[in-house]
C-alpha cells in the first residue's frame, strides 16, 4: 500500500510557496518517521529543498492559476498526479507539530475525507463564522480543504472530476449554488463544498468530531476583542529545543495553518532545520 503526503506549491510575486512547502516537509519528517512527501510545482526547487521530498512532480496540462494570486486553480489536479494510492493533501503554509502517522489508520478505511472542525491557538474549537458567511447563507457543507485525503478509486475520481468542472466555471456554479453573499474570486474551500452539496455526500466525507484537525491562524478565529490585520503583530512565537512551538504562552500540539507568511522567517526556518 503506497501512501504519502502531497503539497502543491506555486509561487506568486509576494510569497515563496515552495519555501513554505520545504518547511512543511521538514516538520512532517521531524515528528513522523518514514513518511513520503511529494511536491507538485512548476517553480524552481533549490537543491537544498529537494532532499526532503520523495518526488517532485510537474503540474500537468495548462497552468490554470497563471493569472491568479492565490494559485489554487490547479488543486484538483493533485488527484491525477499523486504517486500514492492513499494521499493526504496539505496547504503549503502549514507545519506539523506532532505525530500524525496514526491518521492513516482512520483514513485508509475511507475513500475521501475533509476536515470540518478547526481550532484556534488556544486549542479551542473555532465557533466564529466570520470567514464562512457564504457557506452559512447557502447552507453548504463546512469543509476545509487545507487538509484533505483521498484514495485512488472511482468514488474519489468522480468527486475530483466534478471539482475540476466547478473550478473552471466557478462563477457559474457560485451563481447557481452559492448566490447569497456571492463570494468574489475562486475559493477551493467553496468549490469543494459545492461539489459535496451536489453529490450529497457530506456525511460520508467528513466527521465533525474527528481528531484530524488543524489550528487555523486567521485573525478573526482567535477570539480577540481587537482583531489585528495579522496575528503575528499580536503574539510571539518560540520554537524550543525540544521541538515544541509556543504561540504566546500556548504550546501548539496540532498541525498549524499559520496563514501569515511573515511567521516563517529565515531565522525560524534555520531553527527548524537544526532541530
Amino acid at each position: 500500500m503506497s501512501k504519502g503526503f502531497c503539497i502543491l506549491a506555486q509561487n506568486n510575486p509576494d510569497t515563496d510557496y515552495v519555501r513554505q512547502a520545504y518547511a512543511l516537509a521538514l516538520s512532517i519528517h521531524k515528528f513522523n518517521k518514514d513518511q513520503k512527501v511529494s511536491l507538485i510545482t512548476n517553480d524552481k526547487v533549490p537543491k537544498k529543498y529537494q532532499k526532503v521530498f520523495d518526488k517532485i512532480i510537474k503540474i500537468p496540462w495548462n497552468d490554470q492559476a497563471e493569472l491568479s494570486h492565490w494559485k489554487i486553480e490547479n488543486r484538483w489536479k493533485v488527484y491525477h498526479v499523486t504517486p500514492y494510492e492513499y494521499t493526504i493533501v496539505m496547504d503549503a503554509d502549514m507545519l506539523v507539530l506532532h505525530k500524525i502517522s496514526q491518521w492513516w489508520n482512520f483514513l485508509s478505511e475511507r475513500d475521501l475525507f475533509f476536515v470540518s472542525n478547526v481550532r484556534n491557538f488556544r486549542n479551542e474549537i473555532v465557533t466564529s463564522r466570520h470567514y464562512r458567511k457564504t457557506f452559512d447563507a447557502n447552507n453548504l457543507p463546512d469543509l476545509y480543504s487545507a487538509i484533505h485525503y483521498f484514495k485512488k478509486c472511482d468514488y474519489s475520481h468522480s468527486f475530483f472530476t466534478l471539482l475540476e468542472l466547478i473550478v473552471v466555471n466557478w462563477e457559474l456554479f457560485y451563481d447557481k449554488c452559492a448566490p447569497d453573499l456571492f463570494q468574489q474570486g475562486c475559493s477551493i474551500d467553496l468549490c469543494c463544498s459545492i461539489a459535496s452539496k451536489i453529490l450529497n455526500n457530506e456525511k460520508e466525507i467528513t466527521q465533525s468530531d474527528s481528531t484530524i484537525t488543524f489550528t487555523h491562524m486567521k485573525p478573526h478565529l482567535q477570539g480577540w476583542h481587537d482583531v489585528p490585520e495579522k496575528w503575528t503583530k499580536s503574539i510571539g512565537s518560540y520554537l524550543r529545543n525540544d521541538k515544541t512551538l509556543l504561540l504566546g504562552n500556548y504550546i501548539q500540539n496540532n498541525v498549524l495553518h499559520y496563514v501569515d507568511q511573515e511567521f516563517l522567517t529565515d531565522k525560524f526556518l534555520k531553527r527548524l532545520e537544526s532541530l
